[in-house]
């Protein structure tokens, strides 16, 4: 107890200080007088502030270039939906800046007074971005999950997202919770009957926004990467044309879905085609260039946040 009550003690100084200099303007001389400590600690307890993030930063200046891609994105692919934040040169591939703008979306729809329904995928980009969403008290809203989260070997995936915004929400949550793949299609029909799974795939095509990761189909495919399909059964679906895979259904370069191989057996709730609800792909990298324009031109999606690097690529004849 007494270290848990100083942890709580060292956060609360951590949050005065960051509070002090980055809300109020201070130094962190005057921050050390404030607080009575040395200017060591101070600066300490700054960097506490942030690493913990206790305090958060939001970009409200829109940066010509980024609009400009955000605009022809739009026009050409017809979205509904568009953001491109600037590329960070030191990390090209990090999900931090798509992150924090599918977290804004996220929060702004939770934060409105009529009941809705948010459904996500999985993934390091949404699980990202469901990190900092803020707390919100949002009890009248529902989260829902499009995807099985069981793996081959019976672990649960670590980029699971629903539960995780449910704690930070208090909404009602409906995890899918089914394997990724069943060993065959009469199978996985056969699950997809049952009264509970059912429920929870009507609650999901109710949704008024789903936030997705686009996955690319090839040898770094993260479905393979984290234990979902085989070696075989990824190599199965190259063959079979697919370039990208959304909540882990699997399409080729025209945005038209699979029809064979881990499609047969997958239990997530497939893309609407065309999209209806604002459906959203978040995603960066060269490597989902190919997944995300075939997304895109498959109106799979009617939504995407990336960022300047990969729109530039996604817009190359």
């Amino acid at each position: 107890m007494a270290a848990s009550d100083n942890e709580k003690s060292r956060l609360d100084e951590a949050a005065r200080a960051g509070w002090l200099y980055f809300i109020a303007g201070h130094t962190q001389d005057e921050i050390a007088k404030m607080l009575q400590v040395s200017r060591a600690s101070a600066q300490r307890l700054v960097s506490l502030c942030l690493a913990e993030r206790l305090i958060t930063f939001r970009l409200e200046h829109p940066i010509a270039a980024c609009m400009e891609l955000a605009a022809r994105l739009k026009d050409l692919f017809h979205l509904a939906y568009c953001e491109v934040v600037p590329t960070d040169p030191a990390a090209p591939l990090s999900a931090a800046g798509i992150a924090e703008r599918a977290a804004s979306i996220l929060e702004s729809t939770l934060r409105t007074e009529k009941p809705t329904i948010v459904a996500l995928g999985t993934g390091r980009a949404v699980r990202a971005a469901v990190e900092r969403v803020s707390p919100i008290d949002c009890p009248n809203h529902q989260i829902v999950s499009l995807v099985g989260n069981i793996s081959a070997d019976g672990s649960a995936s670590f980029f699971d997202t629903v539960g995780r915004l449910a704690d930070r929400t208090k909404a009602r949550h409906y995890p899918m919770p089914l394997p990724f793949l069943m060993s065959s299609e009469r199978e996985r029909d056969q699950m997809l009957k049952i009264d509970p799974i059912a429920k929870v795939r009507a609650v999901a095509a109710k949704a008024d926004l789903r936030l997705v990761g686009v996955g690319q189909m090839d040898r770094q495919a993260q479905v393979h990467v984290d234990g979902f399909v085989s070696r075989e059964e990824l190599f199965e679906m190259m063959r079979l044309g697919a370039v990208g895979e959304l909540t882990g259904w699997a399409f080729n370069e025209e945005g038209h879905l699979i029809k064979g191989g881990t499609n047969l057996r997958l239990t997530s709730i497939p893309p609407r085609v065309p999209a209806e609800a604002l459906t959203i792909g978040a995603a960066v990298g060269r490597a989902k260039v190919p997944a995300m324009r075939a997304a895109l031109k498959g109106r799979l999606l009617n939504g995407l946040i990336t960022d300047e690097a990969t729109a530039g690529a996604i817009l190359k004849p």
